[in-house]
């Protein structure tokens, strides 16, 4: 992979070992998000899916401006920050099984969606991506 450069915006400075402990969590997540899929099956596995991907459709959101390329547009960053930080997915782990349903897999669905959207968040850290600057630089 080569190293980043201007125009390589989301490229994390992170240590190497900030980048492994991410590793470790998406390893983690990644595991607990199979297993429920597995045992659900069905719905589990689409909304599994959706939460992985769907951190990234931010991409289309928000007015578009001129950028340079390999750049997001000063109106998308904000949107796709929000999607980015863990702070979400965490608070979804923790208030998801206590929401009101029909038993004790009534949210399991959502549930794996919000493994999902960790697991997407933690890859990316993993890998060196992280949340942009308002000017789309990397932090």
């Amino acid at each position: 992979m080569a190293s980043p450069t201007r125009h390589d915006a989301a490229w994390s400075s992170a240590s190497g070992l900030v980048r492994g402990a991410w590793s470790l969590l998406a390893v983690f997540v990644l595991a607990w998000t199979v297993l429920e899929m597995v045992n659900h099956g069905g719905g589990a596995i689409a909304l599994g899916i959706v939460g992985f991907i769907a951190p990234d459709l931010m991409l289309f959101v928000g007015r578009a401006a001129p950028h340079e390329a390999g750049q997001l547009a000063r109106g998308k960053v904000a949107a796709y920050n929000l999607v980015h930080r863990p702070i979400g997915p965490v608070l979804g782990l923790v208030v998801v099984p206590f929401l009101p349903g029909d038993g004790p897999g009534a949210n399991v669905g959502l549930f794996t969606f919000v493994l999902g959207w960790l697991l997407h968040i933690a890859s990316d850290r993993a890998l060196g991506c992280g949340v942009r600057t308002a000017d789309d630089r990397r932090r």
